[in-house]
């Protein structure tokens, strides 16, 4: 009988629960209301902040609330190019404006997008890392609207499904190699404890089905079914297929 590996131990929490003390909470859209499904609402971006843990840069955004005299505090992910004192307009008749958020009805087919929702109302689900920006292809007559996600893939969603305009803020993050364990390091107590990580061929046969043997080697095919046990299940888990992607990619528009 082996020992409990690394990712059993990871289920219990523990000590690999996500570091989330000082971050900024969730960033989403307004509810959506009579006021953005009929018309416009002005909201001013009061300051950007960095939430830990996060590549995106958030900003927060002040609205006047349509049914109370008091002001609202929505948390955005900032689209680039925003900056402080800037209005934005959120609503089925806002302007095609960098950071404004519209419905994809209300947006032409090419209109560069970010902060997505994949179904109307849920606040923005698609497209909200740092950089990272979806494409709308084309609008159908049914009321659903195609998509090109981060990924490449292509996605029908309601063209009632608000999106912010422009691409994420805090672009090219990961092109600056960290070129020092204490810069990977850092960047992981933000989020969580997953490093420094020991391969599995490098641990003993009690610690890891990979370890043991002389020479490092897995010693047996690396790919692992979805239903094997969880003391078994490490390697590359109900893999379709395996290998280096190669040949060159089609993308089809339609």
């Amino acid at each position: 009988m082996g020992r409990v590996i690394r990712a059993q131990r990871k289920g219990a929490g523990s000590v690999f629960k996500a570091h989330t003390v000082g971050r900024k909470g969730a960033a989403q859209f307004r509810v959506s209301d009579y006021a953005e499904r009929h018309g416009y609402i002005r909201g001013l971006v009061k300051e950007i902040v960095h939430d830990p843990g996060r590549g995106a840069p958030l900003a927060k955004v002040v609205f006047r609330d349509p049914y109370k005299y008091k002001l609202r505090t929505e948390t955005f992910i900032a689209t680039e190019g925003m900056y402080t004192g800037q209005f934005v307009y959120c609503g089925k008749k806002a302007t095609l404006n960098i950071g404004n958020v519209l419905p994809l009805a209300s947006m032409p087919e090419g209109t560069i997008i970010c902060n997505v929702e994949e179904k109307a109302g849920d606040r923005g689900a698609i497209a909200r890392t740092s950089g990272n920006y979806a494409t709308i292809i084309g609008h159908g007559e049914d009321g659903k609207t195609r998509i090109r996600l981060p990924s490449g893939a292509k996605k029908i969603v309601s063209s009632s499904a608000r999106a912010a305009v422009g691409i994420v803020a805090g672009g090219g993050r990961i092109d600056k190699p960290l070129l020092k364990a204490g810069r990977a390091y850092h960047q992981a107590k933000a989020k969580r404890n997953n490093w420094p990580r020991t391969r599995g061929v490098a641990m003993n046969p009690v610690d890891h089905p990979h370890g043991g043997g002389n020479h490092q080697h897995i010693g047996k095919a690396s790919t692992i079914s979805r239903s094997a046990p969880a003391g078994q299940k490490v390697g590359l888990i109900a893999a379709r297929r395996t290998g280096l992607l190669r040949g060159t990619k089609k993308v089809k528009d339609q």
